[in-house]
Order: structure tokens, then sequence, then C-alpha cells
């Protein structure tokens, strides 16, 4: 079996991305590739805004720097090749290459962002959801297309970077 070319790997602020609020998502039962996404459901999304453990958490221009940072630290310290990191306020995407699985990826970002976070002054026990999207990208075409998606798709330009240029 082939290797992918790199990752598209997604991550959401804590509470930001309900499930059955506007947008679509993800949850165990729809977690296979192919599976529909959860539709909107306004009984389930107001469960689950009650069942938070804290507010939602959203990232401020310091917040994003930071995480932009340890994201793209992360990749060097690593040797992973970061080709486009873009940190929102409510979510993360990072396309990468790197010999690693990208559940690992994903958790290494989240963990030394999360550090990185609390070291800074901001005070909460949770800053991301569970989990988050790893998509694998298969084609040259295929990261060309996911990098054009992160740099310019995403609305007005917010804290974005990468460790150089397209492999």
């Amino acid at each position: 079996m082939s290797r992918p070319v790199a990752y598209l790997i997604t991550f959401t602020t804590y509470g930001s991305w309900l499930h059955g609020g506007e947008r679509p998502s993800v949850d165990d039962e729809h977690s296979e590739h192919g599976a529909e996404y959860i539709g909107q459901n306004s009984a389930r999304k107001e469960w689950e805004k009650a069942n938070q453990k804290e507010n939602k958490f959203e990232l401020n221009e310091c917040g994003r720097e930071i995480v932009l940072k340890e994201v793209l630290d992360v990749c060097k310290c690593r040797s992973w090749h970061g080709h486009a990191v873009h940190v929102r306020s409510n979510h993360v995407h990072v396309v990468v290459t790197g010999e690693c699985r990208p559940e690992k990826m994903l958790c290494g970002f989240k963990a030394n962002a999360t550090l990185a976070l609390k070291a800074a002054g901001f005070k909460r026990e949770k800053f991301w959801t569970s989990h988050g999207s790893t998509r694998y990208i298969w084609s040259d075409a295929g990261l060309v297309e996911a990098v054009h998606y992160v740099e310019h798709e995403q609305g007005e330009m917010m804290a974005f970077g990468r460790t150089g240029g397209l492999k």
C-alpha cells in the first residue's frame, strides 16, 4: 500500500463546533470515510451546550499566534513538513507531511499548544474538542488543493505560516 503524500489535520476549540449546529460535524457514529455528516439538530446542540464542562473557547490574536508558533515548532522538532498552517478563532488547519500517523501529529499539536497557552496565562482546563479530523492526501494535486483550501478558502487570513514551500 502506498503512503499518503500529506495529511490535512483539523481541530476545533472547545465548545465552538457543537454537534447539531449550523456547520456539519462528525461523531463516532459518523466517522467512517464517506459517511454523511451530522446535520442540524437544535435539540442535540442545546443538550451538548448544557453538558459542557466549560464555556466556549475562542482564540484571540495573541492565542492564534501562540498556537501557530507551537504547531510550526512541533513540525520543525519532529522533522515534519508543515505545508500550510492556518489558526482561526475557532479551529486550526494543518497540511503536514511526516513519518508518523496523523492521529499522533494531531495529539502533538494540541498538547504543545495547550502547554504554551497555559504558560501565556490562558486560564482554563479545556482548549480543544476531543479528537479532530485527519484526512489523508494521496496525490501531489491533492496536496496543492489542500494548501490552497487552508491558505485561501478560510476567509480573512488570521495566523498563517509554513515550515517551507511545497515539497
